[in-house]
């Protein structure tokens, strides 16, 4: 497993950074639609093991906006954590807008808790705008760090890009199955429900490009688009992954699966970055 990794890792240094962003960004939208594809296998899904993986996609989000974020963020500013703290703040505020203007719906809420503007679009519409809000700031972060490589700051780090592009992917793949069995529950054809599944990720490789370009042309926003793509992450975590799972009786499977989550996307970054 581990000379798998320093290959990839290899691989991606062999290549511009943008079109790595873009390579990599283009892997964690494969993942959703792998989980969204077991929508043909399957019709329903284990409540508890949903909440297990919706805490588990909180645990990654959380361990790679510290680890592959803002840490490196405060490094490269010289141990300021200014631009961190206002970057940080900005990106919780844009996805705090992004929620009031963007009209959605949670995974686990019901038809008449859509939260953002009313509006009459279907709740399978809502659901995936849902998810696409959660990956927007997962795209940026990808983005940024190849982009950071682009630019030669020592801080970003082809190991460290690549780990976050596979904690992102790996909690990807429950979060395109949360999209698309509960439309397949509700009635939603195999084809349709996996099609809206993988949709709700195709933000990724284009907010992904866009922060790999912009850090590349504007080197010096680095650590704030770093900190920026944190910020919007933990907005996305406590506003929206963490009341999804607790909503039932299953919120000690869930911090569980938060607890594995964070685990995991520490040890990709230690172990790669």
């Amino acid at each position: 497993m581990e000379s798998f990794l320093d290959s990839v890792v290899i691989y991606f240094e062999s290549i511009d950074p943008v079109l790595g962003a873009l390579y990599a960004s283009l892997f964690t939208w494969g993942l959703t639609a792998a989980g969204a594809s077991l929508v043909f296998f399957f019709k329903g899904m284990n409540r508890a093991l949903l909440d297990g993986m919706l805490g588990f996609t909180g645990g990654v989000m959380v361990a790679a906006s510290f680890w592959s974020l803002l840490a490196p963020a405060i490094e490269m500013s010289g141990g300021s954590v200014f631009p961190a703290a206002f970057g940080f703040g900005l990106g919780a505020l844009f996805i705090f807008g992004l929620d009031k203007v963007l009209p959605h719906l949670h995974i686990n809420f019901g038809d008449d808790e859509n939260e953002g503007p009313d509006t009459p679009w279907h709740r399978t519409t809502l659901l995936v705008l849902a998810i696409a809000l959660h990956n927007i700031p997962e795209g940026l972060a990808v983005g940024v760090l190849f982009g950071g490589v682009a630019a030669g700051i020592p801080e970003a780090s082809i190991g460290g890009a690549v780990a976050l592009a596979l904690g992102i992917g790996i909690q990807n793949f429950p979060e395109g199955l949360a999209v698309s069995m509960p439309m397949r529950r509700n009635g939603a054809s195999k084809f349709k429900s996996f099609w809206y599944g993988q949709m709700s990720a195709i933000v990724e490789p284009i907010a992904a490009v866009i922060g790999a370009l912009a850090v590349t042309v504007f080197i010096p926003i680095l650590p704030y688009a770093l900190a920026f793509a944190a910020g919007a992450m933990i907005f996305v975590v406590v506003e929206e992954v963490i009341p999804e799972t607790q909503r039932d009786k299953y919120t000690d499977i869930a911090t569980l699966g938060f607890i594995g989550g964070f685990i995991i996307m520490m040890t990709l970054d230690v172990a790669l970055g």
